[in-house]
């Protein structure tokens, strides 16, 4: 089985790149050749057209619901993303990840069936900054530690 841990992101924009620090960090821990790890900065079709070809995906992204505390962690199938959710899996300026999926399905593309989103509530996404925010930061080892757990549940 073919997987992809990808984290999403901007690590210039403050929270917006916990993705990315999360895949780094589990990049450190794995070293399954079966399981890619990458980073990616696009969201919609951009995103889709990423996802081709692996059997499994566990994405990794800031969501800002401001409906929980910065740094809360929720772990959900692509089916449970929330409408409300505003990261790069629901963008604004595109598709968001649910139609790119369909519209790929559509034109053929081997995409996977299973889809794991890992979202960490941010607040600082439009910040121009290379940190964390302290409560993100602290999320961190936490989120890398439960794409841990789920890539031993396949």
């Amino acid at each position: 089985m073919k997987c992809l841990v990808l984290g999403l992101g901007n690590p210039l924009l403050g929270d917006d790149g916990v993705g990315w620090r999360v895949a780094e960090q589990v990049r450190a821990h794995l070293t399954d050749p079966s399981i890619e790890i990458d980073c990616h900065v696009g969201g919609g079709l951009s995103l889709m057209e990423r996802l081709i070809g692996y059997d499994r995906a566990i994405i990794i992204d800031a969501i800002n619901t401001g409906r929980k505390p910065p740094g809360t962690i929720d772990c959900f199938g692509l089916a449970d993303l929330p409408s409300y959710a505003q990261s790069h899996l629901a963008s604004a300026h595109e598709t968001t990840l649910h139609t790119a999926l369909q519209v790929g399905r559509t034109m053929g593309a081997a995409l996977p069936d299973d889809i794991t989103i890992i979202a960490i509530e941010a607040q600082n996404v439009y910040d121009f900054s290379e940190e964390l925010s302290p409560a993100v930061a602290n999320a961190v080892p936490q989120a890398v530690k439960l794409v841990i757990e789920q890539l031993g549940n396949r």
